[in-house]
């Protein structure tokens, strides 16, 4: 099949590229530690001449060759790359946010190929307290893409991760969204704080720990808040109750554990039901594995997990941006 799109998910630590055809159909990906934050440092020539620009440098390392081959081809980027640490900077989007009204806000700019890079804005939510997203939005509208009318009313779309995200939807546009900083905050303590002193990284998943650390955020105690509970993640382990090899996992538990109570508790409040949406991940497998652990136990009945939501957003929004032809 002919490509049609070059796609770019560029965040802090990691790009990915993939070249699309017709639908979205990824022909061919690639995976780069090129992220805005750790890009290439070793000037080359691009295009005949030489060039010290790391944004460059990872563009031409990530599709050049892509391009080479078919100059012709759109570019679309999303991610931190907008950011204003990023190539150039996206302006957010305000929600109720959907594909048409950021396809038609994407921020261009022409790079040292002569190719124009379409980068895709973040999404603001104002309020006492404005909450953020770039990156998810596009994620998330590539979930919204496959579902049928009416499909998202009872659903909630969660993004595990060092921010984690859970956004509400409906007639396909993002409405609101929480942000809980769970996987920093656990990166946080296990490597700055007394309570990664004691653990054992890297062994076999302790599947027994981590639903401990659930239950004990859902528990009574756990009522009074992570603050008061994280230090059983050391407690426990110095009483004998927890292995050095168990302690980090949890650690893992109890957090997302007080997580998943925080979002049941305001899903409920917002829905006035105790009915709990269903939910859609996506990211990492192995971390979502955890977090669909974790979500049943706090009654969250009803999980998945979707499968190429960044390509299949980013072939939305560029189709609703005119960029396909």
């Amino acid at each position: 099949m002919q490509a049609q799109l070059i796609a770019l998910d560029w965040g802090t630590t990691s790009l990915r590229a993939y070249k699309l055809a017709a639908g979205g159909q990824v022909l061919e990906q690639r995976s780069l530690s090129s992220g805005i934050m750790q890009l290439p440092g070793v000037p080359r020539m691009i295009a005949g001449r030489m060039c010290a620009d790391g944004f460059e440098l990872a563009f031409d390392e990530a599709c050049g060759d892509w391009l080479d081959a078919q100059p012709e081809l759109a570019v679309i980027a999303c991610g931190m790359v907008g950011s204003a640490q990023g190539w150039a900077e996206a302006a957010y989007c305000e929600t109720p946010a959907n594909v048409a009204n950021l396809g038609r806000s994407l921020n261009t700019l022409r790079s040292l190929r002569g190719v124009d890079v379409h980068i895709v804005p973040g999404v603001i939510q104002r309020s006492r307290l404005p909450n953020v997203m770039r990156g998810e939005e596009t994620q998330v509208l590539g979930v919204l893409q496959g579902l049928p009318a009416g499909a998202g009313d009872n659903l909630l779309i969660g993004l595990p991760g060092s921010h984690s995200k859970w956004v509400e939807v409906a007639d396909g546009c993002i409405r609101h969204f929480d942000t809980f900083m769970t996987g920093e905050v656990f990166a946080v303590l296990s490597e700055h704080s007394i309570l990664g002193r004691t653990q054992q990284r890297g062994a076999p998943f302790a599947g027994r720990a981590f639903d401990r650390g659930v239950q004990v955020a859902l528990s009574s105690e756990g009522e009074i808040g992570p603050l008061s509970t994280l230090f059983s993640a050391r407690s426990l382990g110095l009483t004998g109750e927890l292995s050095a090899a168990e302690q980090t996992d949890y650690l893992s538990g109890l957090l997302i554990g007080h997580e998943l109570a925080a979002l049941a508790s305001v899903q409920r409040h917002r829905r006035h039901s105790e009915h709990l949406p269903s939910i859609v991940l996506i990211g990492n497998a192995q971390l979502c594995a955890r977090y669909s652990r974790a979500l049943a136990a706090c009654g969250f009945t009803q999980v998945s997990l979707a499968e190429q939501a960044t390509e299949r957003g980013l072939w939305q929004l560029a189709e609703a941006a005119g960029l396909l032809g």
